[in-house]
């Protein structure tokens, strides 16, 4: 058990999806079972509260970490949560990277494909929400890279957002390539909602689940990768001088 004064806090996206939410909720849980700190979550957008309230009124004075559950650097990232942060000064506060890439999540992906039955002749075609960010294109793509490298086989990203190629152009390139082969999407989300419902109806022969499923509890890679984040960034606000800082 990790133990410091600091107060964590869990922004997601937020989705009203009740699945979705029960997943992310179950995360949240998992990671305040081991951490000798207060927790608070929060949102980016769709539920609340938002990140600004959940900061301002975060209780006492202690320093605040705040471990983003999003997957790749972003807008919310980059903008949202940063300044959020920075309304809240002189307050000590740290955010650190979102979650993604790691090769944790590379190890949870590569469990879901497995699980969806994927053979060893399959493509593979990572899914991923999207960003107008190309820090975050580029994020995704790392994360294809790495999980190509586990499965021995190439790995293309497919958007579902924002970003180009959409993944029902990805699959249609992949199946193009290889038509005797078969399609699975490897769906790089972190919970059920908007964009695994759009992951689902796109035309790929198997697609695994997101990364948190709200039927069963969240994988020990994704709540170690959580705790790690937090560590670190107490570690690193422990060496910050009293006045504190981001």
């Amino acid at each position: 058990m990790t133990s410091t004064e600091t107060m964590l806090v869990l922004p997601s996206h937020g989705t009203g999806d009740l699945q979705g939410q029960a997943a992310i909720r179950a995360l949240v849980d998992a990671v305040a079972d081991r951490v000798a700190a207060p927790v608070l979550d929060c949102f980016v957008d769709v539920q609340q509260p938002d990140v600004p309230t959940t900061l301002a009124d975060a209780p006492g004075t202690s320093p605040l970490i705040i471990v983003p559950l999003l997957l790749s650097t972003g807008y919310h990232v980059r903008v949202d949560i940063a300044e959020a942060a920075q309304s809240i000064a002189p307050r000590p506060t740290l955010v650190t990277p979102a979650l993604g890439p790691d090769d944790r999540l590379i190890d949870v992906l590569a469990v879901r494909l497995r699980e969806a039955g994927l053979r060893d002749d399959d493509q593979v075609v990572l899914a991923a929400a999207g960003s107008s960010d190309p820090d975050a294109v580029a994020d995704c793509e790392s994360v294809a890279a790495a999980l190509g490298s586990r499965l021995g086989r190439e790995v293309t990203v497919g958007f579902l957002a924002s970003a180009e190629p959409r993944l029902d152009a990805a699959i249609q390139a992949a199946r193009d390539a290889h038509p005797e082969r078969r399609v699975a999407v490897a769906t790089y989300l972190l919970a059920p909602g908007f964009f695994a419902r759009l992951a689902a109806a796109a035309d790929s022969d198997l697609i695994t689940a997101p990364l948190l499923q709200a039927e069963r509890p969240p994988a020990q890679e994704l709540v170690d990768l959580v705790i790690d984040r937090y560590s670190q960034a107490a570690q690193a606000l422990s060496q910050l001088p009293a006045t504190g800082g981001r």
